[in-house]
């Protein structure tokens, strides 16, 4: 066991002398800072054996210029970026400008003076040409250190090679300056860094005005538009941007633009689509124009149809004011021209219902208030259309009266004037306006305007024809029937309506005459055929029926058993239909009349009793039509009847409809005659009947417009007995 000290103990014993102890203190001491600068050793060799690594893996070198001695030395990595070995370095500032090419020397000292005077950072890449003969890139950083007096006396700093770098940003430069499109670098500030050739043309500024310039500052009219959002949105959530814009320097020119964000700024490039616009514009406009032409022709299309449905003038013109607006203009008029010198506003229409009653009262009033010089009646004269422009001030200066009033009040702004021509003379025009607001018309428009126009013109003189021909169709059958005879007891009533198709004549007849022995006789008749020779087998046999009743004073049936003799001696090439009846009346009872017919093929006639019973007077056998065989038996039938009745004859085109069975036109008729004996009563004698009224009203209620066929009818009545 080892005796531990006290300390007490010890203090009772004479100290030890300090030299001793000091000399134990330093040996101690001088141990430690061993060890210390030992391991403070190792790790500087670590540290300089890794930066010595890094340095040579690197490549850089690195080089100390004393300004005091003019020493300049250089580490074997930097040797080596030169070409040099130690042997052919001298060590002087010269003989680092001996191997920097001529060209660069300036820039390269320029750099180093600005260093040291300032005692700050050195940069600079320059060429250097190696002991090898190879030029290289060199970049050099570096700094100057200031002596006490404040003035620089050694510069450090390192070196290395970047040619490669340089060759890939040469390679870079030379793929963006042949780039067909226009590129450009932005950095963080907005500023230009780089600039190909293509987007110095683009921007229309040089390259040294173009790089270090802002870009809001360069071109402010960008500011605030879809540029402007794209590039900001790019850099703001790093996603690139595409879109088409126009160039401001030259409208015919389009770019799509791609805007990529990136660690060195935003990267623009501009790519020219100004051809792949104008095909895209050149294709719109083609469908445009094919879409047009459609409609065009759609608009032809329908206003004929529309035009040529109906053979009314008003009807037809009204139809195609209402196509006119809102197609061509805000609103229009259309008149008619009888011969240049009697016209007349037929048509108005305009798109804001809220105005129609004006331009209304503006037809009803400008015909009567224009000048001989108007352009109107210039368009009717010449045949041409007519353009008039600032239409309000230059109309009212040949309008007179209260037409300029209402015109100021309509205040159009442009008006076209279109003639409406046919067969080589002007029939009409038509007046297109146009308000504020509206375009005026283009070439394509004006010609569609014209065509309607003509097509217009057209139609209008083929329904004035019409009318005209119906006119003298209608005239001349009538001609062809004599008015009824009326007798003392009986009331007849006629009706004759044409067909709607014109200059058609029809072989539709009546008669009514009395015999020699006092009867009388009525007969109604059709000739088959819609014709002229079936208009004059018509008269022929109305004719020959009359001669022959009168002559021979015989019955219905024997009359139309001479007639038929003598149309087949005569050659009369018919075939027709009659009723013929015979009204007797009883010396024995005169409150009683007997009807004596006969029936050839013809509708039954209706018989309209006192009491307003209404029943078809029809044969247990229906008998060959007239024309078929002459040896034919015709057979006489009685029917009496009252004081009061009514016997109500007509011909097919009351009943027949298209697609109808007959017996139901027939059971519709006297559904309908039965309706309107109620309405047809007199104040007079019981069973009298307005026949006037009884037939106009059956036509109206049969007949919806004119009808398809000619309809004849003929209405007798009985007069009841007074008292």
């Amino acid at each position: 066991m080892t005796d531990r000290l006290d300390p007490d103990l010890v203090g009772s014993e004479p100290a030890a002398s300090d030299d001793v102890t000091g000399s134990i203190g330093a040996v101690g001491r001088g141990a430690q800072v061993e060890r210390a600068l030992a391991a403070l050793t190792q790790q500087y060799e670590a540290d300089r054996l890794r930066w010595q690594l890094a340095v040579t893996a690197g490549g850089v070198g690195s080089f100390d210029w004393d300004l005091r001695t003019g020493r300049l030395d250089w580490d074997d990595q930097l040797l080596a970026v030169f070409g040099l070995d130690r042997a052919q370095f001298s060590g002087a500032i010269e003989a680092f400008y001996e191997h920097v090419v001529a060209d660069d020397h300036a820039r390269v000292a320029e750099a180093l003076e600005a260093a040291l005077e300032t005692c700050g950072q050195y940069e600079a890449e320059y060429r250097v040409l190696r002991g090898d003969g190879a030029v290289r890139w060199v970049k050099a950083r570096g700094v100057a250190l200031a002596g006490p007096d404040g003035r620089a006396t050694r510069l450090l700093g390192a070196a290395y090679d970047t040619t490669s770098e340089r060759d890939a940003e040469a390679r870079m430069d030379r793929v963006l300056e042949t780039m067909p499109g226009a590129f450009f670098l932005l950095d963080d500030e907005w500023r230009f860094r780089y600039v190909n050739s293509s987007g110095e043309r683009m921007l229309g500024f040089p390259r040294d005005e173009l790089v270090g310039g802002t870009l809001w500052e360069l071109f402010p009219f960008v500011v605030g538009t879809e540029v402007e959002d794209s590039y900001r949105g790019a850099v703001r959530d790093g996603h690139p941007r595409m879109f088409e814009v126009r160039s401001s320097r030259d409208p015919d020119l389009w770019y799509e633009v791609r805007a990529w964000p990136g660690p060195d700024g935003l990267s623009v490039y501009f790519d020219d689509i100004s051809e792949r616009r104008h095909a895209l514009d050149e294709a719109r406009a083609a469908r445009e124009l094919e879409q047009a032409s459609s409609r065009r022709l759609a608009l032809l299309s329908e206003v004929g149809d529309h035009l040529s449905s109906t053979l009314e003038t008003e009807e037809a013109v009204r139809r195609l004011a209402r196509h006119l607006v809102p197609t061509f203009g805000s609103w229009c008029l259309v008149t008619m021209s009888e011969d240049q010198r009697h016209l007349r506003d037929i048509a108005a229409w305009h798109e804001d219902p809220t105005r129609r009653a004006t331009v209304t009262r503006y037809a009803s009033l400008r015909i009567d208030s224009l000048a001989p010089d108007a352009y109107l009646f210039r368009t009717l004269r010449t045949g041409e259309p007519v353009v008039v422009p600032d239409a309000t001030e230059s109309i009212t200066r040949v309008l007179t009266g209260g037409a300029r009033d209402v015109l100021r009040d309509l205040a159009p702004r442009t008006a076209y004037a279109v003639p409406m021509r046919s067969r080589g003379r002007t029939v009409g025009a038509i007046t297109i306006f146009l308000d504020e607001g509206w375009p005026d018309l283009g070439t394509e428009d004006l010609a569609l305007l014209v065509q309607l126009a003509d097509r217009a013109g057209l139609a209008l003189e083929n329904a004035r024809l019409y009318e005209r021909q119906r006119e003298i169709a209608v005239a001349l059958q009538r001609s062809l029937l004599s008015a009824p005879a009326q007798s003392e007891d009986l009331d007849v009533v006629v009706r004759y309506v044409a067909a709607a198709e014109a200059a058609q004549v029809g072989g539709d007849w009546y008669d009514a005459f009395v015999q020699p022995s006092g009867h009388t006789v009525v007969a109604i008749g059709d000739v088959m055929g819609h014709d002229t020779p079936a208009a004059a087998a018509m008269s022929q046999l109305r004719t020959l029926l009359r001669g022959i009743a009168h002559t021979t004073s015989g019955t219905p049936a024997e009359v139309l058993t001479a007639l038929e003799s003598a149309s087949s001696a005569l050659r009369i090439d018919a075939m027709a239909t009659a009723v013929v009846a015979r009204f007797e009346t009883s010396d024995e009872d005169p409150g009683l009349t007997t009807v004596r017919w006969t029936n050839a093929g013809h509708l039954p006639p209706i018989l309209v009793r006192p009491d307003g019973s209404v029943s078809l007077l029809e044969a247990e056998r229906a008998e060959l039509v007239l024309g078929l065989d002459p040896g034919t038996t015709r057979t006489d039938r009685t029917t009496s009847v009252p004081r009061g009745t009514t016997l109500l004859l007509y011909t097919d085109g009351l009943v027949e409809r298209r697609g109808e069975h007959l017996r139901r036109g027939l059971t519709r008729l006297v559904d309908e005659v039965t309706r309107l004996v109620s309405l047809a009563r007199t104040s007079g004698p019981a069973g009298a009947l307005d026949l006037e009224r009884l037939v106009d009203d059956l036509l109206g209620r049969m007949t919806a417009g004119p009808p398809d066929d000619d309809i004849a009818v003929l209405a007798v009545q009985l007069r009841p007995l007074a008292g």
